[in-house]
């Protein structure tokens, strides 16, 4: 294949900010190019570091961004607050809010301010229209409560980033119309059990990412990954969807225009 006939996918989530990327990113840029990956969401996600984010959305045409307090940092940094998130939306490359969510695997300890936090992402999310980025672990309970509880108030939409929990929170989520992501973890040989999960549900809803430089699929695994092996992950889920590769690409593009529909519109306005 020449690059003009290499089916085009996004990475929805990944950490370009991340010290592994640093001084060399334009070298990654062109090789998601070359493996099809025209376009990223790096995500922030402690608000301090959002200027150093927003300025490599501003300098790579490809790479758009997304800000939030991970649950995880919640107790070591300040409280966001819905105002701010409102504010940082104004940007033109920024297409979503977070990633948010709760983490009760390490960080149980800070529950009911990871709570309070996920809830503040939520309005933010409902105030701009812009979609909530979800990161789910050891919490499927209080997860999936206050995802319906929040969407009752005022609907919203949202992506559960790097989906590798319970097939009830996928139906949960699924029933909101939300979106499920699958990261390198769903290529892994053991993950038939998520892959399961992930083929049960609308194919309109599903979106690709690596969470780089975290959890590359293989034959990257244990290497750091980066936003061309989005493709070794997508052709997974072409597989798990009886689909031709071009044509499952072709439809996470447009879950991924539907979805985060800002940076659809960006696109087509450069």
């Amino acid at each position: 294949m020449n690059d003009e006939t290499i089916p085009q996918i996004t990475d929805s989530h990944c950490h370009l900010d991340f010290p592994d990327f640093e001084g060399k990113l334009p070298d990654f840029v062109a090789r998601a190019a070359e493996a099809g990956v025209t376009r990223m969401v790096t995500i922030c996600t402690k608000l301090r570091n959002e200027p150093n984010v927003r300025a490599i959305a501003e300098a790579h045409a490809p790479i758009f961004y997304a800000a939030g307090t991970h649950p995880m940092s919640v107790a070591e940094e300040p409280m966001v607050t819905v105002d701010q998130l409102v504010a940082l939306s104004a940007h033109p490359k920024f297409v979503g809010i977070g990633e948010t969510g709760l983490d009760y695997h390490y960080t149980s300890d800070s529950a009911q301010v990871q709570k309070q936090s996920l809830r503040r992402h939520i309005e933010a999310a409902q105030r701009t229209g812009l979609p909530l980025i979800i990161h789910a672990r050891a919490a499927d309970d209080d997860m999936a409560r206050i995802l319906a509880e929040e969407h009752r108030n005022v609907p919203y939409a949202c992506v559960m980033h790097c989906f590798s929990s319970s097939a009830d929170l996928a139906r949960a989520a699924l029933d909101l119309d939300f979106y499920l992501s699958m990261s390198g973890i769903a290529a892994f040989p053991k993950s038939q059990e998520l892959r399961d999960i992930f083929a049960a549900a609308p194919v309109e809803r599903i979106l690709v990412e690596t969470d780089a430089p975290y959890l590359a699929p293989p034959p990257h695994r244990g290497k750091r990954n980066e936003p061309a092996f989005t493709a070794h992950t997508a052709r997974v889920g072409a597989d798990l969807f009886g689909l031709d590769y071009v044509d499952f690409a072709a439809q996470t593009q447009q879950n991924f225009d539907r979805l985060f529909a800002k940076a659809a519109q960006y696109k087509a306005a450069a």
